[in-house]
């Protein structure tokens, strides 16, 4: 769902962090991990936030779910991972998906997805 779509914010909210694409919203509780680069950060590193706004205004162009494991963004020859497994997730889910409605805002009409 989010190939081709362009990253518009990284949004720190208390616990955890949320990637905007000009409609749906991924929301990450676990701690996401990545390369961008050439350089691995892992987030709440020092540097990692940094390293994580790179991503604004790059376009997904691929990723994987498997959803027992791991979803990974890939950006070209950068790479964002969303452990899902439940040693890294705080809570009882790691991330969701909010989908965008008819008219192209974001809404549960538009699909909502948990891992």
């Amino acid at each position: 769902m989010l190939t081709g779509l362009e990253v518009s914010a990284v949004s720190f909210v208390r616990d955890y962090v949320e990637l905007h694409f000009d409609g749906p919203v991924l929301r990450v509780f676990s701690h996401p991990r990545g390369v961008y680069g050439g350089r691995e950060w892992r987030f709440p590193a020092p540097g990692s936030s940094d390293l994580m706004r790179c991503y604004i205004g790059k376009t997904v162009n691929g990723g994987e779910v498997d959803p027992d494991r791991v979803i990974a963004l890939h950006f070209g020859e950068h790479r964002f991972v969303i452990p899902l497994d439940c040693e890294s997730s705080s809570g009882p889910e790691s991330a969701n998906l909010v989908g965008v409605d008819e008219d192209g805002r974001t809404s549960v009409r538009g699909g909502f997805w948990v891992w």
